[in-house]
């Protein structure tokens, strides 16, 4: 995947709401196999779309999106041995040594991209719209759906959902918000009206450890307000709790949707990082050992103890 491949990937999982990062080659040392401009994506469960260098870079490059990802900041790379840069390198860049055969050298930015925050509004009131109102001004995809048709499909576990229908079904609609299992729930009313939505719900069988998730009053605690202000209320709680990272969900990973990374060793010979799951491991002695190219395996088959030996002594 190339080019337009890779613009239609990345239409594709934005459409989804799937976080990935996106890695562009910004400069390269001859002979590396890639070029400036290269793209790739790689997913949060660290599969790689398109190209950026061969075997040497992608481990490294999946390896630094996450991080990327986990973090939410960009982050610009120099791959190859610190001896091609020496002090050359600016401040703010990462030098990552690897040791390909080629000897050539990458830059490659890599960027994340986040799915924007999803928050449901459930409830047809002043507060409502005017909540759904300052959320879009933040960016956000702001929806507001009346109690009656809400539904848990209307939301997922990286959904942030405000239950504001202010004594109107309010325990069928929490029941079904609460089914959705959202990063975040939050019912709008007193503690004492809170109390008994929720000790209904217990009774009719919902289980204690989701009602116990669930936030009543929703949003900071202001003391009596207005409608205006419950919404500003509401919405400093939902920013500070992302700010935080307390709604996991709420910043791009979907609950059970992504495969685990490919586990990262050491190349034994040239120091490198590479995936486990590379073909044709080596075996020796009860353990598999995995390279960056062809050339790391044939010195290591000819003679394993003379790296092994030189990764103990270090």
């Amino acid at each position: 995947m190339e080019g337009l491949g890779v613009l239609e990937e990345m239409g594709e999982l934005t459409r989804r709401g799937e976080p990935f990062a996106l890695a562009t080659v910004v400069w390269r040392q001859s002979p590396s196999s890639s070029q400036p401009g290269a793209r790739a994506i790689i997913t949060a469960g660290g599969e790689l779309h398109g190209w950026i260098g061969g075997a040497c870079a992608e481990p490294v490059v999946i390896r630094e999106a996450q991080q990327v990802m986990a973090e939410g900041t960009a982050r610009l790379l120099l791959l190859g041995t610190p001896e091609q840069f020496g002090a050359a390198v600016p401040d703010g860049m990462t030098v990552i040594p690897i040791s390909c055969q080629s000897e050539g050298a990458l830059e490659v930015y890599i960027e994340p991209v986040l799915p924007v925050p999803h928050l449901v509004i459930v409830g047809d009131s002043p507060m409502a719209r005017t909540l759904a109102s300052m959320a879009g001004a933040l960016g956000w995809r702001a929806e507001e759906i009346r109690g009656p048709d809400f539904t848990p499909e209307a939301a997922d576990g990286r959904s942030m959902i405000v239950v504001a229908t202010q004594g109107h079904d309010d325990e069928e609609v929490l029941e079904r918000a609460v089914a959705a299992r959202p990063a975040y729930l939050g019912l709008v009313g007193s503690r004492r009206r809170g109390a008994t939505v929720l000790g209904y719900l217990a009774d009719r069988g919902v289980p204690r450890d989701q009602l116990d998730r669930v936030r009543v009053p929703a949003g900071l605690d202001l003391g009596p307000t207005t409608h205006q202000e419950i919404a500003v209320a509401i919405l400093a709680e939902l920013v500070q709790l992302r700010a935080s990272g307390a709604l996991a969900g709420a910043r791009g990973r979907r609950p059970g949707t992504q495969s685990a990374p490919a586990a990262v060793v050491t190349d034994p010979v040239c120091g490198m990082t590479v995936s486990a799951d590379s073909s044709r491991p080596v075996r020796y002695e009860g353990t598999d050992y995995y390279f960056c190219c062809a050339g790391c395996r044939q010195a290591f088959e000819q003679d394993p103890d003379a790296y092994l030996k030189r990764e103990t002594r270090c």
